[in-house]
């Protein structure tokens, strides 16, 4: 596979800088991508750059994942506008290792192939420089009109966003270009991969490698990815869509990619997904045959979900979507575990229920009246029980007598009722 070919008809190059197609031919190359570790967890907004790195590898190369613990503790100025958080050392490593089991989904970190991935920290061969030094022996190399010239620099100090730029984030571009220049030193890194708003950073790299050292390093990054509506990919109304299940359940990572837009679906599916270029137009034939199906979408949530979570997680989200129009979901209801029960069924109407009220046996008519109003009546209830109209659980109540127990709890303290084919309201047994 050729690297610069696989990213092209994937829609992934915004920019690339002469020489970089002619080395990547040349030999076995290694670049490598930044990564801010200011969480414990990657975000879909990494992916991309994430992507390019599988690729990479995938055509033979070796990638590394740089992890920014000493430029992650001061801040971008590139689209940004806000310093970011000092960060301890402890911190940072732990997120480092949490990013690093997340990156393994994605990378050959562990085999004895000559191109396995590797992971480095900035902070690592910044901690112990001085400013006198770095000053000294990086600062010197760049002019501060060179630094001016960058699009990132000229937009805050043009005042566009009212912010102004600190003296911290303005070096913030000497710092990556060291971070260039000590990895094309010590590991022999010639490339830099990154989104399309990183290239000023990386372009004072390569400049700083060739003034400093009269060597060649080269960059290349992607398009900023945007959803169809040109806001910023991968937030919904609740955050970001995370990679760590604690923080966005696999039910919910599903969701997110199932439904994006027919447009989204089939850019996403070639820069998110390793499938081949024929699998993809086999996928968008089908799609324009029989939109109705969402043959794209289903196939971009299958394989990021497996490759992000696994098979079995990919399976229960599956199982759990089907739950609001299944009738056959009461099994799938007593399985499923608390966050995504309450993921299904976020925004439905919710009532707080004495504990004890269940474990006495309560009747359900009046549960469902007196204690949440679901039903305005009791008679009402009695309507729609003998109709047939209403379950518990996905289970269909037609006794107006029946009452209820500990056994109808979810995860030993929820009940969902269902009023007709659409309405459903959530009980908390407290």
């Amino acid at each position: 596979m050729d690297f610069i070919e696989e990213l092209s008809w994937r829609g992934m190059v915004h920019t690339m800088m002469p020489g970089t197609d002619e080395q990547l031919r040349k030999e076995m190359t290694s670049a490598y991508l930044g990564i801010d570790p200011t969480a414990d967890s990657l975000h879909i907004g990494h992916l991309c750059g994430v992507m390019m790195l599988r690729h990479f590898q995938r055509c033979g190369h070796k990638p590394y994942a740089l992890i920014g613990g000493a430029t992650g503790m001061i801040g971008d100025p590139s689209g940004k506008s806000a310093e970011r958080n000092l960060l301890d050392e402890d911190t940072i490593r732990h997120n480092m290792e949490a990013i690093k089991k997340q990156l393994a989904k994605f990378l050959d970190f562990d085999s004895d192939a000559p191109n396995h991935a590797e992971m480095v920290n900035n902070y690592d061969w910044m901690k112990d420089m001085g400013f006198l030094e770095f000053a000294r022996e990086i600062g010197k190399h760049i002019t501060v009109n060179y630094m001016m010239a960058k699009d990132s620099v000229k937009r805050r100090l043009s005042g566009e966003t009212n912010d102004g730029l600190s003296f911290t984030e303005f070096t913030y571009q000497l710092l990556q270009g060291f971070d260039f220049l000590h990895l094309y030193q010590t590991k022999g890194v010639k490339l830099q991969l990154g989104g399309s708003d990183q290239w000023g950073n990386i372009t004072t790299g390569t400049e700083l490698i060739r003034r400093k050292l009269d060597g060649e390093a080269y960059a290349l990054t992607c398009p900023l990815i945007t959803k169809a509506d040109g806001k910023k990919f991968g937030k919904t109304e609740s955050g970001n869509v995370w990679l760590d299940p604690a923080r966005t359940s696999p039910y919910k990572f599903y969701q997110f990619w199932l439904n994006v837009s027919d447009e989204e679906a089939v850019k996403y599916i070639k820069i998110f997904t390793s499938l081949t270029k024929e699998e993809i137009d086999t996928l968008i034939e089908e799609q324009k045959a029989d939109p109705g199906q969402r043959p794209v979408q289903k196939r971009l949530a299958k394989e990021i979900t497996t490759m992000v979570h696994s098979a079995e997680e990919y399976d229960a989200a599956v199982e759990a979507s089907q739950i609001l129009f299944s009738n056959k979901a009461a099994e799938t209801l007593h399985n499923i575990d608390e966050k995504t029960l309450l993921d299904v069924f976020e925004g439905v109407p919710t009532f707080e229920v004495a504990r004890e009220d269940i474990d006495a046996g309560i009747r359900l008519a009046d549960l469902l009246t007196e204690k949440a109003a679901v039903f305005p009546s009791k008679a009402e209830f009695r309507k729609m029980a003998t109709a047939g109209g209403f379950s518990v659980n996905k289970e269909k109540v037609t006794d107006p007598q029946a009452q209820a127990d500990a056994a109808m709890l979810l995860n030993n303290r929820y009940i969902i009722v269902q009023k007709g084919k659409k309405n459903y309201f959530l009980l908390i047994a407290k």
